[in-house]
């Protein structure tokens, strides 16, 4: 592709195919260079590290943009890889420890340990240091152990020169390439389109279905009709002649002794797994208001550091202190009030809830979403294998002879119906399989071929009826159109052994084969035989016939065969509930959480089952919505003054107003529970328009043609086990709905131990802020064991063991806030941060006035002194000033602090269990409750005079119990949390 290199400075190359790329022309700009260079010296390094952090703010920073004819330097962008392979290769450990080391949070780790030891608090820092390389460890051990995803290299036959076959690797197929499919099957390295023969294909690694699918060949393009020349070929739209990449292929089948070939259109990672497999490692990021909420949370915080910043410097010069101790200190309290902590303290509940659902069968692979499952208010259900049973049992047929409906069988496996049109078309219209001697195939074809009684080879069917001691009756599959969700139909082209004419065999949705069959065969009372059976509930399946000539041509293709077919009858076919289908339904109705079906069968049967489980109550009504781009049926819709209500509409219905009547869609939304006839695509359009009108919104299916929707859903659910549930969130163990609510439960109470541990790990920050600047004010501050004891043996304790809290054992209507910013919860913190610092405030000055009270005051000789008189201990000299009363009350009292805000925060009733369920944490309370404790131990260097401190001990007991007193009164006065 040639390029104009004008002026423009940015140009797209190869647009709208697999090779696009993006041109970007700079120059480097030397003055940027100079003040970039100087900044970098400014800041001592830290302006690199930024600009290493953010790329384009480094390309900004020391280039221009340029025309592209002109430039120096040149960007390219693509997404194609150059080989044939999804690798996901994995750095060298030197790389990983770079990249780990340079995380702004290890950055921030190491500014605040040289501040830290440069203020001679050298255990405390060692202690990060420990910790922090541990946490490096141990991420790029888990970085490590990960195998890089690839697959093997196989060799491949491939016709390229003179349509010679050769040998390749796997990792050299580039699109093209007409690769020959190994009779015995193989994985697929690539994605194919079929020229020649027929696969059975096992696609459950893509779509979760564990049914073969059968493959047929690219019809022949050349050739025009009713205007199909002129169409593109989609991996989409022919997907059912497409052998997707990672799918294996179990069969091949070929004809005339042709070899089974495909042209290989998609290679690397712009292949299907290739996609699905970049969607793992680089996932959508989740817009959930909770995290929004917490950046701004964050930037309050360091908007209080500034202001205790900003104090600190002041203070410490009207009180004449050194410039360097004035940078120390007025830095530390930055280091206080930014809890670095923070981001693993809100893991922490997010992956005990991952345990918790483990245990119960719910496996995940994007923990976030647990979170985002506790605001969950509306779920969508697949119906058949999801709110029904998987199979289907065979209720009777009903055939038509002379345009009249007949009595309904129960029996068809008899010698009378043997040779009959309509056993013929459930004896071959299916694309059921032998493999490995077993039948497979869709549990639908299953049943309908086993009530006949045939037996079924690789190519024909035979009946085990024999007629006066011949040989069995056979008929053999010329072709076969393979059943599609978008036609929802499949057909096959057949002959009975020794017949010259060939037949056309057609099943599907009743209305869709009724529209494809002549209009004399169709019976007058079709609509409403359907209408009786589909009202009971029943799956419907109609069947069709016709003659052909005896020879195919390459102009026969599906839309010529499908057509004035004979309309033959019904096959019914029974669906039951799953025995706790309804009981969960109730349970989320009593939750006030909505629930809507969306399927691909009969609308009048959706219905019936939709009654059947509770999702419609008996006193109410439904309403089904029916659109053509012209005009809308019930056009009536704002005048309703029905009570209760519901919308019911088709794939088809759905996609009109979506499209030519997007002013009633939210309407429609608000009110449709049933959606039938849906295509996969339809259905995740849905998932789309429900979150559209703010709506939380949870996916239940099994099949296929769920994967889209399970994807884009709040909360996907897969109940299916396969590999193919790497397209869900949430994969259940067990093929029930039970799930759901279990999901929800456990989805509310990690979003509150997510709330509970943030507004814990703020109060931690505020109280020990507080405290430091109360010390600073008479040039004190906590020493290095207080703040070790504080942050390891409090803090870190307390954060692990108070998100232990389980569930609440049911759902309840209220739900959860999403998001911090509320007042209830602002009234929550601030009452409590106002509790806090009036306690520290109180203890900090009632202490002065005590009797026994004396300043303590450091001289220069290294002997301690109270009141320059009273001689106490000869000791070393403590230059941070830690060893007097100011600083013991305020230690101990900003220690029962955090126990009291663990507490208060630890919220149970309706979405955890309560505290005193949690038993690690209640142990951990009793065991830290200073008044159990010897009252030298762990205390290092603020362990002074015990003698006038016991005598404190009263006071304290009493102060800690007004405290509590307080804290409880203002939890109860705010109904959350």
């Amino acid at each position: 592709t040639t390029i104009d290199m004008d002026k423009e400075e940015r140009k797209t190359i190869n647009q709208g195919q697999e090779d696009e790329m993006e041109i970007y022309g700079y120059n480097l700009c030397r003055w940027k260079l100079a003040v970039v260079s100087l900044g970098v010296v400014c800041t001592g390094g830290f302006l690199l590290l930024l600009l290493y952090w953010m790329p384009e703010w480094r390309v900004k920073a020391t280039c221009i943009r340029a025309a592209i004819r002109d430039c120096e330097v040149v960007l390219l962008r693509t997404t194609v890889s150059p080989l044939n392979e999804i690798t996901v290769k994995v750095p060298s450990v030197f790389k990983l420890l770079i990249k780990e080391v340079l995380n702004p949070f290890y950055i921030f780790q190491l500014f605040s340990v040289i501040l830290w030891s440069t203020d001679e608090y050298y255990y405390y820092a060692l202690a990060i240091v420990i910790m922090s390389i541990v946490s490096i460890v141990s991420s790029l051990y888990s970085i490590r152990k990960v195998s890089p995803i690839y697959y093997g290299f196989h060799n491949f036959s491939v016709c390229r020169v003179n349509e010679e076959i050769e040998e390749i690797f796997s990792t050299d197929l580039v699109p093209g390439d007409v690769m020959v499919i190994p009779l015995n099957g193989t994985v697929m390295p690539c994605d194919a389109v079929l020229i020649n023969g027929t696969c059975i294909v096992n696609e459950s690694m893509l779509t979760g279905e564990s049914v073969p699918v059968t493959k047929t060949n690219l019809p022949n393009p050349s050739v025009d009709i009713k205007g199909m020349g002129d169409e593109f070929y989609s991996p989409e739209i022919h997907k059912r002649h497409t052998l997707f990449c990672g799918t294996t292929v179990i069969q091949t089948r070929f004809y005339t002794g042709e070899l089974v070939k495909a042209v290989v259109v998609r290679t690397g990672f712009s292949t299907s797994k290739g996609q699905l497999v970049r969607s793992i490692l680089y996932p959508k990021p989740t817009d959930f208001k909770l995290y929004r909420d917490a950046y701004l949370f964050l930037l309050c915080l360091v908007a209080v550091a500034g202001i205790g910043f900003i104090y600190t410097i002041i203070n410490s010069i009207l009180n004449k202190v050194e410039i360097g101790v004035i940078i120390i200190e007025s830095l530390d309290i930055i280091t206080i009030t930014v809890p670095p902590a923070l981001p693993a303290a809100m893991t922490a509940g997010i992956v005990y809830a991952q345990r918790r659902l483990k245990k119960i069968g719910i496996f995940c692979i994007s923990p976030q979403r647990i979170n985002i499952c506790g605001q969950l208010n509306l779920v969508c259900f697949d119906k058949t294998g999801t709110l029904t049973e998987d199979g289907l049992d065979l209720w009777g047929i009903q055939r038509v002879e002379n345009t009249r409906f007949l009595l309904p069988e129960e029996n068809v496996c008899n010698e009378i119906l043997v040779k009959s049109q309509f056993v013929a078309c459930m004896a071959t219209c299916h694309s059921l399989t032998k493999i490995e001697g077993v039948l497979s195939g869709d549990p639908l074809d299953l049943k309908m071929f086993e009530a006949i009684g045939w037996v079924s080879s690789i190519f024909y069917s035979t009946s085990n009826f024999k007629e006066n001691n011949s040989k069995n009756y056979l008929i053999g599959i010329v072709r076969q159109f393979p059943f599609s969700s978008a036609l929802q139909r499949m057909s096959v082209v057949a002959r009975v052994l020794g017949d010259k004419k060939m037949d056309a065999y057609m099943k599907g949705a009743p209305e869709v084969i009724a529209s494809l069959c002549k209009p004399e065969t169709v019976p007058v009372d079709f609509e409403k035989v359907l209408e009786d059976y589909t009202k009971q509930g029943f799956r419907v399946i109609a069947l069709a016939h016709r003659k052909l000539e005896s020879k195919l041509t390459c102009s026969d293709l599906r839309d010529v065969i499908e057509n004035n077919m004979d309309f033959m009858g019904l096959i019914v076919m029974q669906n039951k509930l799953k025995q706790e289908t309804p009981a969960v339904l109730e349970d989320l109705h009593k939750a006030n959480i909505r629930t809507v079906m969306v399927t691909g069968d009969n609308m009048l049967t959706a219905v019936s089952v939709a009654r059947d489980c509770g999702m419609i109550l008996p006193q109410d009504k439904v309403i089904i919505a029916e659109a053509i781009p012209i005009k809308l049926v019930h056009d009536s819709l704002e005048d309703l003054q029905v009570t209760r209500y519901h919308f019911a509409m088709n794939g088809k219905s759905f996609s009109v107003i979506l499209e030519h009547f997007q002013d009633l869609a939210p309407k429609l939304m608000l009110h449709g529970t049933v959606f039938a006839r849906m295509a996969p695509d339809q259905k995740t359009q849905l998932i789309e328009a429900l979150q559209n009108v703010d709506y939380f919104v949870g996916m239940c299916g099994d099949g296929a043609n769920d994967c889209g929707a399970l994807k884009r859903a709040h909360g996907g659910i897969s109940l299916s086990e396969l590999e193919a549930s790497v397209a869900s969130p949430f994969t259940s163990k067990t093929p029930s709905i039970s799930c759901v609510p279990n999901l929800i439960r456990e989805g509310r109470a990690a979003l509150m131990t997510s709330f509970c541990v943030f507004k814990f790990m703020a109060l931690y920050s505020i109280i020990q802020y507080f405290s430091v600047t109360l010390l600073y004010s008479i040039l004190s501050n906590l020493g290095d064991f207080q703040f070790l004891f504080i942050d390891l043996a409090i803090i870190l304790v307390v954060v692990f063991t108070m998100s232990l809290n389980p569930a609440w054992k049911e759902l309840v209507a209220q739900r959860p806030p999403s998001g911090l910013i509320s007042g209830a919860l602002l009234f929550s913190v601030l009452s409590q941060i106002i509790i806090c610092i009036g306690f520290q405030s109180l203890g900090f000055f009632w202490v002065k006035q005590q009797p026994w009270y004396e300043v303590c005051a450091c001289n220069t000789t290294g002997s301690l002194y109270w009141n320059s008189s009273h001689l106490y201990n000869e000791t070393d000299l403590d230059t941070h000033n830690i060893q007097n009363y100011e600083n013991t009350t305020v230690f101990f009292i900003s220690s029962f602090q955090y126990l009291i805000v663990a507490i208060a925060f630890s919220k149970g009733k309706p979405f955890r269990q309560p505290c005193y369920k949690n038993c690690k944490f209640g142990i951990y309370l009793v065991n830290k409750y200073p008044g159990q404790r010897k009252k030298g131990k762990m205390l290092g260097d603020i362990n002074i005079i015990m003698g006038k401190f016991m005598s404190l001990k009263a006071h304290y007991k009493r102060v800690c119990l007004y405290m509590c007193k307080c804290m409880h009164v203002c939890t109860q006065l705010t109904k959350w949390p």
